[in-house]
């Protein structure tokens, strides 16, 4: 039956080399169990049902993925995209949690349609390459921001506006040694380098007495408190569509880029440089999201450590689908998560931003009117405290400029609907 679903002798692949390449890039980016439910609390939900929202939303993402399209791409509630649910729609907008997944399961609507009617490529090719170079690199500056404030290593200041904290304090000392043990395990060649900080830190808390033992192993928490939570009354406000397009714009791209590069470390891409099957891969990221927010919790994407499992041999959906088993066994790791402190993830944060920052290099910074809306978008993100308002005001810089230094022809209709929208958003709220 496997060889018949995933095509294992087709791929030169194995059983064993498909379990070995999923343990990997499950090892690789289990932190998102513990990361994702810290951070949606922060916007007033029950962190034992995100727990659960999280391992449920992954499981069933990797599982299609691996059955639909037969590709060894993971998925799980996307970095950046929490951060945008809690601290800009919930915390600076100041909708309720229900809503905001009202916009999630929306947006997983869209993305399920534009999948399905072939329309993606013409959206993804609206968008210059450098704007979102820039808009990956922001999301990174932000969640470097949020590590940052979580650790106390940068507050507020009344005169400055941010200042340097107690960088002696001890979540200080642990989310710096976090970050400095990512890197050096990360170089040398460890795959479950995140994780094992996470768990490093969290177990120095426990000797120092500042984290309290919880257990490892129970039955997973009731996900009741989220199921099914979100709030659609809401989501067709003007306001509101603004955030749905939002989500829905930067999963498209993201789950684009992480497709293709994922494809490319493994060879997957045609003579023509596509990759097939590819409405079959954006159709269960797609579902993924839709399940995620029934479950509760914030934008399900592709993840570009998927490229451990492809190096380590994945070939085949089978990669996907072990994965998605391992997120359900994690179900069962909940006391564990309950006892991770924010400075423990904080490093992590930091490390995923050096990730999402590094495609700046093929930015072409000779040319001004290529490289200034990046960096646009690349200092308003986090100083706004808003992806949302990065991306508008990055848009509306790129369409200006362009105007104004006459190179017409280097824009489309699709930037310049999308400016003139922003620019009326700004201005009647």
């Amino acid at each position: 039956m496997l060889e018949k679903l995933f095509k294992l002798k087709q791929n030169q692949t194995s059983l064993k080399q498909e379990a070995i390449a999923g343990l990997t890039t499950f090892m690789t980016m289990a932190y998102i169990i513990f990361v994702n439910p810290m951070m949606l609390a922060d916007a007033g939900m029950d962190h034992g049902a995100v727990f659960v929202a999280t391992c449920l939303a992954a499981a069933v993402g990797c599982i299609v993925m691996g059955i639909m399209a037969n590709y060894p791409i993971a998925l799980a509630p996307g970095m950046g995209l929490n951060a945008f649910f809690t601290y800009t729609v919930v915390g600076e907008m100041g909708y309720s949690w229900e809503t905001a997944l009202g916009a999630v399961f929306l947006s997983g609507i869209c993305f399920l349609i534009l999948s399905l009617v072939r329309i993606r490529e013409w959206i993804v090719n609206s968008i210059p390459m450098s704007l979102r170079i820039g808009i990956a690199a922001g999301i990174g500056l932000f969640l470097a921001l949020i590590g940052l404030k979580s650790a106390g290593i940068v507050v507020a200041s009344s005169a400055t506006l941010v200042t340097m904290g107690d960088i002696t304090a001890f979540p200080a000392v642990m989310a710096v040694l976090g970050f400095f043990l990512i890197i050096a395990m990360v170089q040398r060649g460890m795959k479950s380098a995140v994780i094992l900080s996470i768990l490093i830190i969290t177990g120095l808390g426990l000797i120092f007495g500042d984290v309290q033992y919880k257990g490892i192993v129970s039955m997973p928490p009731s996900v009741a408190p989220t199921f099914m939570a979100m709030d659609l009354s809401q989501v067709f406000e003007v306001t509101m569509l603004s955030v749905v397009f939002a989500f829905l714009f930067v999963d498209l791209f993201d789950t684009s880029g992480t497709l293709v590069a994922v494809a490319q470390r493994g060879g997957f891409l045609d003579e023509k440089g596509r990759l097939p099957r590819l409405n079959r891969a954006l159709t269960a990221d797609s579902l993924a999201t839709i399940a995620g927010a029934a479950f509760g919790t914030s934008t399900t994407t592709s993840y570009i450590e998927s490229t451990a499992g492809v190096s380590a041999g994945g070939r085949t959906g089978l990669t996907a689908v072990v994965v998605g088993l391992l997120f359900i066994l994690a179900l069962f790791l909940s006391p564990l998560a309950g006892m991770i402190p924010t400075y423990a993830t904080a490093g992590t944060l930091f490390y995923v931003a050096i990730l999402m920052m590094s495609g700046l290099v093929h930015v072409e910074w000779e040319d001004l009117t290529e490289a200034a809306p990046v960096v646009v978008v690349c200092i308003l993100m986090p100083l706004t405290f808003s992806i949302a308002t990065g991306i508008a005001l990055g848009i509306i810089s790129y369409a200006a400029i362009k105007l104004l230094t006459g190179r017409f022809n280097d824009l489309n209709i699709g930037v310049i609907v999308l400016a003139a929208m922003f620019i009326a958003k700004f201005i009647y709220g």
